[in-house]
């Protein structure tokens, strides 16, 4: 029998080594610093590889390769391999999420305390000859306040080692609850803005996306409390470093920790050499221990896809057969776009899903279809790569409840998915439904029904339901050129005068100014933007 063969890429811990030794169905073999047509020659080699951060994995690196059927990276960040590439050649692409879960909420901690003891320019002066205890005077962690963006599994361990610190935590996640916070006991915000005024330390652990690039930036600045102190572990980009430095040199900010910067390698920033700065090399998931466990689970990850077919922690592709996959597809495409509708349509933290299959998709697998919702629901949100093979997991791990309900009723449609989000104060709830073969469809937002296109830039505004409101919102957006593709209308009952909603799918974004006048307009009682894929457009893991 011909035996699947493994290739390192990038060094990995020994005991990663000994289990493809003690592995007789397979052989390995280690091949590190590939780059160019060595590395794609290489790949095509093996049937399956495991790299670090050093290799990149680039479409091109990938061309004509029929051999390798999975990538396997020993850490959380996959930015290094080409997701897509990968995912048209039928190659899993997986991770090892928790490896370093514990060993970067403590390098978080240690630069938070290196940053309250100055530890780092004390020990310089100590170096340099000096023996200065006044100008080292430091600050007590007990009885601050620790500020957390994202309470993912990094985030919840910096939050058990705060409070194991006395200090008083506070936390802003979309999918954190007042129920879950009291449990964890710490407090929970509403939104960003909120938490700065009031914390001595800001730590985040998110992904870097479109709405947390920046997340401090020099708007910002007048907005932290006075003497705050900053710490980056997760990507490099969260803070703006110039606003950073200008924040050092006017007072409001006294210190500044980045273990990631916004360009990696960085060897040369203004922030460098500042008082009140300290930064290590991207250094959070280097301990022993982190690279024993993420090379031995990144091992046994591939040992399990090749011997069995067992598929864990994959972030590009389902367990899915091509015909099962076919014959879901569009229903998977409606379930995705609720999710990502629920989601900013809600707006606050998640407790509970409630989804209802009727009609002939009650039929079907709707595990998956409940999967591909999940997806949608947090992907804006998550740090981990998401898709409908980890999703319902990662959203049980938040402590969101996941209800699945079945009616064989058609109802108004041969076959409809209706989702309801609750959390906090507010509960929404939106149905859809696929026209024809592969024309998602919004068929009810709340209380009211209708036929709305689920793609692209929409707004959602609610009104009085009286004449002239669609004139006037067309005149409103013409004034700032923002064009009108289509138009859906619902009454929350079959009288007129009631309350009504309204979808429009814009032709781009609308400007600020352009939504003032439109909320001006004295029967418009709230409007709404959501950012949804373009018509046809799948995400990776369902192409």
């Amino acid at each position: 029998m011909t035996k699947f063969r493994i290739g390192v890429l990038d060094p990995i811990a020994s005991e990663g080594l000994e289990l493809l030794r003690a592995a007789s169905d397979f052989e390995f073999e280690e091949r590190v610093g590939l780059k160019g047509d060595e590395l794609r020659s290489s790949l095509a080699d093996f049937d399956g590889v495991i790299i670090r951060s050093g290799v990149k994995i680039t479409a091109e690196s990938l061309t004509g390769n029929r051999r390798l059927k999975a990538i396997v990276r020993a850490g959380v960040g996959t930015d290094n391999i080409d997701k897509e590439a990968a995912t048209r050649l039928g190659i899993v692409v997986m991770n090892t999420p928790s490896g370093n879960t514990l060993s970067t909420a403590e390098h978080a901690f240690a630069l938070m305390l290196a940053l309250s003891r100055s530890v780092a320019p004390a020990y310089a002066g100590l170096c340099n000859g000096k023996w200065d205890r006044k100008l080292y005077m430091g600050t007590q962690l007990a009885d601050k306040t620790l500020g957390i963006v994202g309470l993912g599994r990094i985030g919840r361990e910096v939050a058990l080692r705060g409070l194991a610190f006395r200090m008083r935590v506070i936390a802003y996640d979309p999918f954190l609850t007042d129920e879950q916070a009291t449990k964890l006991g710490i407090e929970r915000v509403e939104t960003v803005a909120e938490m700065l005024p009031k914390v001595d330390y800001l730590t985040v652990h998110t992904p870097l996306t479109g709405e947390t690039k920046h997340l401090v930036g020099k708007k910002e600045l007048a907005s932290l409390k006075p003497g705050i102190r900053l710490i980056n572990c997760a990507r490099g980009g969260i803070y703006d470093e110039a606003a950073l430095v200008e924040g050092l040199k006017n007072g409001q900010i006294a210190g500044v920790a980045l273990d990631v910067f916004e360009s990696e390698p960085c060897t040369d920033s203004p922030l460098f050499g500042m008082p009140g700065v300290v930064c290590t090399p991207h250094l959070g998931a280097s301990t022993e221990e982190a690279q024993t466990q993420v090379a031995v689970e990144g091992i046994q990850l591939l040992l399990n896809y090749l011997g069995t077919g067992e598929i864990r922690h994959a972030v590009n592709v389902a367990a899915l057969d091509p015909k099962t996959l076919a014959s879901l597809r569009s229903q998977l495409d409606v379930a995705y776009r609720l999710g990502l509708l629920v989601s900013q349509w809600h707006g606050g933290a998640v407790a509970g899903c409630n989804l209802t299959y009727r009609g002939n998709v009650a039929d079907r697998d709707t595990k998956l279809l409940t999967n591909a919702f999940c997806v949608g629901l947090m992907e804006r949100s998550l740090e981990e790569d998401i898709n409908i093979i980890n999703a319902e997991m990662l959203l049980r791990e938040r402590g969101i409840e996941l209800n699945e309900n079945r009616s064989h009723e058609m109802g108004a449609f041969s076959s409809s998915i209706t989702a309801e989000v609750h959390g906090g104060q507010r509960k929404v709830k939106a149905a859809g439904t696929v026209f024809g073969h592969h024309m998602p469809r919004l068929v009810m937002l709340d209380d009211y029904r209708l036929e709305a296109y689920i793609d692209g830039n929409l707004l959602i505004f609610t009104h009085q339901d009286v004449p002239g409101i669609i004139g006037k919102v067309g005149t409103a957006f013409g004034q700032h050129e923002v064009n009108i593709a289509q138009m859906a209308v619902g009454r929350g009952g079959n009288q007129p005068g009631g309350h009504a909603i309204g979808v429009l799918n814009l032709d781009s974004q609308p400007t600020q100014d352009a939504l003032d006048d439109m909320l001006a307009i004295d029967a418009i009682d709230k409007i709404q933007t959501i950012e949804l894929p373009p018509a046809g457009q799948l995400p990776v893991w369902l192409q």
